[in-house]
Protein backbone atom coordinates (compact mmCIF):
# COMPACT_ATOMS: atom_id res chain seq x y z
CA UNK A 1 0.00 0.00 0.00
CA UNK A 2 1.24 3.70 -0.99
CA UNK A 3 0.58 6.77 -0.39
CA UNK A 4 -0.76 8.74 -3.50
CA UNK A 5 -0.90 12.70 -3.49
CA UNK A 6 -2.15 15.31 -6.16
CA UNK A 7 -1.29 18.73 -5.14
CA UNK A 8 -3.18 21.04 -6.93
CA UNK A 9 -3.64 25.14 -7.36
CA UNK A 10 -7.06 24.67 -5.65
CA UNK A 11 -7.09 21.29 -3.11
CA UNK A 12 -4.70 17.99 -2.24
CA UNK A 13 -6.36 14.53 -3.67
CA UNK A 14 -4.45 12.31 -1.52
CA UNK A 15 -5.38 8.29 -1.41
CA UNK A 16 -4.00 4.84 0.09
CA UNK A 17 -3.56 2.49 -3.18
CA UNK A 18 -2.56 -0.91 -3.59
CA UNK A 19 -2.69 -3.35 -6.46
CA UNK A 20 -6.54 -4.33 -6.20
CA UNK A 21 -7.17 -0.20 -5.94
CA UNK A 22 -8.15 2.73 -3.61
CA UNK A 23 -8.45 1.94 -0.36
CA UNK A 24 -8.90 5.67 0.69
CA UNK A 25 -9.22 9.09 -0.41
CA UNK A 26 -9.35 12.57 0.83
CA UNK A 27 -9.46 16.01 0.04
CA UNK A 28 -7.42 19.17 1.55
CA UNK A 29 -7.04 22.97 0.68
CA UNK A 30 -3.49 23.64 -0.87
CA UNK A 31 -2.25 26.19 1.88
CA UNK A 32 1.06 27.69 0.70
CA UNK A 33 1.28 29.56 4.10
CA UNK A 34 0.84 26.17 5.45
CA UNK A 35 3.76 24.69 7.10
CA UNK A 36 5.47 21.44 7.14
CA UNK A 37 4.36 20.52 11.01
CA UNK A 38 0.72 22.16 9.80
CA UNK A 39 0.56 19.55 6.61
CA UNK A 40 1.92 17.05 8.74
CA UNK A 41 -0.94 17.42 11.38
CA UNK A 42 -3.61 17.19 8.53
CA UNK A 43 -1.93 13.81 7.27
CA UNK A 44 -2.04 12.38 11.15
CA UNK A 45 -5.36 13.55 11.63
CA UNK A 46 -6.54 11.94 8.63
CA UNK A 47 -5.09 8.41 9.18
CA UNK A 48 -6.50 8.54 12.67
CA UNK A 49 -9.91 9.43 11.37
CA UNK A 50 -9.84 5.99 8.91
CA UNK A 51 -7.65 4.21 11.33
CA UNK A 52 -4.68 3.78 8.99
CA UNK A 53 -1.30 1.93 10.56
CA UNK A 54 1.22 3.95 9.28
CA UNK A 55 3.68 1.18 9.25
CA UNK A 56 1.68 -0.55 6.34
CA UNK A 57 2.56 2.50 3.98
CA UNK A 58 5.41 1.02 1.89
CA UNK A 59 6.44 4.15 -0.24
CA UNK A 60 4.94 7.49 -1.23
CA UNK A 61 4.41 9.50 -4.01
CA UNK A 62 3.93 13.15 -4.72
CA UNK A 63 2.60 14.85 -8.22
CA UNK A 64 1.96 19.09 -7.61
CA UNK A 65 1.93 22.07 -9.96
CA UNK A 66 2.20 23.84 -6.72
CA UNK A 67 6.39 24.42 -6.57
CA UNK A 68 6.52 26.58 -3.49
CA UNK A 69 4.49 23.57 -1.47
CA UNK A 70 6.08 20.52 -2.74
CA UNK A 71 9.06 20.60 -0.25
CA UNK A 72 6.70 21.23 2.77
CA UNK A 73 4.35 18.45 1.76
CA UNK A 74 7.71 16.20 1.17
CA UNK A 75 8.48 16.88 4.15
CA UNK A 76 5.37 16.42 6.05
CA UNK A 77 4.83 13.00 4.29
CA UNK A 78 8.49 11.36 5.47
CA UNK A 79 7.52 12.72 8.97
CA UNK A 80 4.38 11.11 9.41
CA UNK A 81 5.01 7.85 7.51
CA UNK A 82 8.83 7.78 7.65
CA UNK A 83 9.28 7.47 3.42
CA UNK A 84 10.59 9.62 1.12
CA UNK A 85 7.71 10.22 -1.25
CA UNK A 86 8.95 10.22 -4.85
CA UNK A 87 8.21 13.33 -6.92
CA UNK A 88 6.70 12.86 -10.25
CA UNK A 89 9.22 15.41 -13.04
CA UNK A 90 12.22 14.92 -14.77
CA UNK A 91 13.84 12.03 -14.60
CA UNK A 92 11.05 9.94 -13.04
CA UNK A 93 10.11 6.86 -15.25
CA UNK A 94 6.40 7.32 -16.25
CA UNK A 95 6.25 5.25 -19.89
CA UNK A 96 5.01 7.73 -22.16
CA UNK A 97 6.57 9.22 -25.39
CA UNK A 98 5.70 12.69 -25.27
CA UNK A 99 5.67 14.12 -29.10
CA UNK A 100 5.52 17.48 -27.93
CA UNK A 101 7.92 20.71 -28.79
CA UNK A 102 9.20 21.12 -24.78
CA UNK A 103 8.96 17.43 -22.88
CA UNK A 104 10.74 19.11 -19.74
CA UNK A 105 7.85 21.82 -19.72
CA UNK A 106 4.84 19.09 -19.60
CA UNK A 107 3.01 19.64 -15.66
CA UNK A 108 2.88 16.35 -13.77
CA UNK A 109 -0.90 16.40 -14.10
CA UNK A 110 -1.04 15.85 -17.46
CA UNK A 111 1.50 12.99 -17.10
CA UNK A 112 -0.53 11.22 -14.39
CA UNK A 113 -3.81 11.85 -16.04
CA UNK A 114 -2.19 10.26 -19.48
CA UNK A 115 -0.41 7.14 -17.45
CA UNK A 116 -3.49 6.47 -15.69
CA UNK A 117 -5.70 7.17 -19.02
CA UNK A 118 -3.90 4.97 -20.88
CA UNK A 119 -3.25 1.91 -18.56
CA UNK A 120 -7.25 1.81 -17.54
CA UNK A 121 -9.16 2.78 -21.13
CA UNK A 122 -6.55 2.23 -23.86
CA UNK A 123 -5.62 4.93 -26.83
CA UNK A 124 -6.75 6.71 -28.85
CA UNK A 125 -8.53 8.84 -26.07
CA UNK A 126 -8.75 12.64 -25.15
CA UNK A 127 -8.62 13.22 -21.49
CA UNK A 128 -10.12 16.27 -19.76
CA UNK A 129 -9.06 17.62 -15.98
CA UNK A 130 -11.75 20.11 -14.71
CA UNK A 131 -10.06 21.51 -12.04
CA UNK A 132 -8.41 25.38 -11.10
CA UNK A 133 -7.93 25.30 -15.10
CA UNK A 134 -9.64 22.95 -17.10
CA UNK A 135 -7.20 20.68 -19.48
CA UNK A 136 -7.51 18.52 -22.39
CA UNK A 137 -4.91 16.08 -23.46
CA UNK A 138 -4.96 13.97 -26.58
CA UNK A 139 -3.19 10.65 -26.82
CA UNK A 140 -3.17 9.23 -30.13
CA UNK A 141 -3.60 5.55 -31.57
CA UNK A 142 0.12 4.27 -30.55
CA UNK A 143 -0.05 5.82 -26.91
CA UNK A 144 1.67 8.58 -27.61
CA UNK A 145 1.31 12.01 -26.01
CA UNK A 146 0.36 14.64 -29.03
CA UNK A 147 -0.44 17.47 -26.76
CA UNK A 148 -2.73 19.58 -25.39
CA UNK A 149 -5.13 22.84 -24.36
CA UNK A 150 -5.69 24.71 -21.24
CA UNK A 151 -8.14 27.10 -20.25
CA UNK A 152 -9.79 29.05 -17.62
CA UNK A 153 -11.71 26.53 -15.26
CA UNK A 154 -15.25 26.55 -14.63
CA UNK A 155 -14.84 28.67 -10.93
CA UNK A 156 -12.23 31.08 -12.54
CA UNK A 157 -14.97 31.98 -14.93
CA UNK A 158 -17.38 32.40 -12.66
CA UNK A 159 -15.02 34.51 -10.14
CA UNK A 160 -13.96 36.99 -13.30
CA UNK A 161 -17.07 37.10 -14.13
CA UNK A 162 -18.72 38.41 -10.77
CA UNK A 163 -15.44 40.70 -9.85
CA UNK A 164 -15.51 42.16 -13.25
CA UNK A 165 -19.10 43.30 -12.86
CA UNK A 166 -20.71 45.63 -10.62
CA UNK A 167 -23.93 44.30 -10.47
CA UNK A 168 -24.24 39.99 -10.70
CA UNK A 169 -23.79 37.94 -7.42
CA UNK A 170 -21.86 35.34 -6.69
CA UNK A 171 -23.86 32.52 -7.11
CA UNK A 172 -23.51 28.04 -6.40
CA UNK A 173 -22.71 25.62 -9.60
CA UNK A 174 -26.47 24.06 -9.91
CA UNK A 175 -28.06 23.88 -13.29
CA UNK A 176 -30.95 25.68 -13.98
CA UNK A 177 -34.49 24.11 -15.71
CA UNK A 178 -33.77 26.27 -19.28
CA UNK A 179 -30.83 27.33 -20.93
CA UNK A 180 -32.82 31.25 -21.53
CA UNK A 181 -32.96 32.61 -17.98
CA UNK A 182 -35.64 34.81 -16.81
CA UNK A 183 -33.97 36.01 -13.82
CA UNK A 184 -30.29 37.21 -13.22
CA UNK A 185 -29.45 34.16 -11.28
CA UNK A 186 -30.47 31.71 -13.87
CA UNK A 187 -29.23 33.65 -16.85
CA UNK A 188 -25.82 33.56 -15.10
CA UNK A 189 -26.07 29.47 -14.43
CA UNK A 190 -27.22 28.76 -17.64
CA UNK A 191 -24.12 30.50 -18.88
CA UNK A 192 -21.49 28.79 -16.45
CA UNK A 193 -22.95 25.25 -16.61
CA UNK A 194 -24.81 25.08 -20.15
CA UNK A 195 -21.65 27.51 -21.34
CA UNK A 196 -19.10 25.26 -19.84
CA UNK A 197 -20.44 21.90 -21.32
CA UNK A 198 -20.72 23.75 -24.57
CA UNK A 199 -17.36 24.29 -24.43
CA UNK A 200 -16.34 20.90 -24.19
CA UNK A 201 -18.44 19.78 -26.87
CA UNK A 202 -16.80 22.09 -29.15
CA UNK A 203 -13.26 21.31 -27.87
CA UNK A 204 -13.90 17.42 -28.26
CA UNK A 205 -15.66 18.80 -31.68
CA UNK A 206 -12.32 20.46 -32.78
CA UNK A 207 -10.03 17.72 -31.30
CA UNK A 208 -11.68 15.23 -33.42
CA UNK A 209 -11.52 16.89 -36.11
CA UNK A 210 -7.90 18.04 -36.13
CA UNK A 211 -6.63 14.48 -35.43
CA UNK A 212 -9.45 12.62 -37.38
CA UNK A 213 -10.51 10.90 -34.99
CA UNK A 214 -13.30 9.45 -33.08
CA UNK A 215 -11.39 9.17 -29.31
CA UNK A 216 -13.14 7.60 -26.31
CA UNK A 217 -13.30 11.16 -23.71
CA UNK A 218 -12.31 10.81 -20.15
CA UNK A 219 -13.33 13.10 -17.48
CA UNK A 220 -11.92 13.69 -14.53
CA UNK A 221 -11.60 16.46 -11.31
CA UNK A 222 -13.48 18.11 -9.21
CA UNK A 223 -15.59 20.12 -11.04
CA UNK A 224 -16.51 17.34 -14.01
CA UNK A 225 -19.73 16.07 -11.78
CA UNK A 226 -20.86 19.01 -12.45
CA UNK A 227 -20.53 20.28 -16.02
CA UNK A 228 -20.50 17.00 -17.57
CA UNK A 229 -23.98 15.26 -17.11
CA UNK A 230 -25.15 18.33 -19.50
CA UNK A 231 -22.64 17.69 -22.25
CA UNK A 232 -24.27 16.36 -25.69
CA UNK A 233 -20.46 13.87 -25.97
CA UNK A 234 -20.93 10.54 -24.13
CA UNK A 235 -17.86 11.53 -21.61
CA UNK A 236 -16.69 9.13 -18.98
CA UNK A 237 -15.79 10.64 -15.51
CA UNK A 238 -13.15 8.74 -13.92
CA UNK A 239 -12.48 10.70 -10.84
CA UNK A 240 -9.95 8.16 -9.26
CA UNK A 241 -7.70 8.66 -12.54
CA UNK A 242 -5.03 10.66 -11.21
CA UNK A 243 -4.29 8.49 -7.95
CA UNK A 244 -4.07 5.06 -10.14
CA UNK A 245 -1.53 6.47 -12.47
CA UNK A 246 0.62 8.13 -9.55
CA UNK A 247 0.63 4.41 -7.94
CA UNK A 248 1.26 2.92 -11.78
CA UNK A 249 4.64 5.37 -12.15
CA UNK A 250 5.47 4.76 -8.03
CA UNK A 251 5.50 0.39 -9.74
CA UNK A 252 7.49 1.63 -12.59
CA UNK A 253 10.13 3.84 -10.78
CA UNK A 254 10.38 1.14 -7.96
CA UNK A 255 10.88 -2.10 -8.90
CA UNK A 256 7.53 -3.44 -8.53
Amino acid sequence: MILAIDMGNTHIELGLVDDQGILMSERIKTDTNKTTTEYAVLLHTIFQIHQIDVKSIEGAIISSVVPPVVNLLRDAVKTVTGKTPLIVGPGVKNGLRLMIDNPKQLGSDFVVDAVGAIERYGAPLIIIDMGTATTYTYIDETKAFRGGTIMPGVRISLDALVSGTAQLPRISLDAPEHVVGTNTIASMSSGIVFGQASMLDGMIDRICDEMQVDAPVIATGGLSKLIVPHCRHKITIDHELMLHGLKIIYDRNCGR
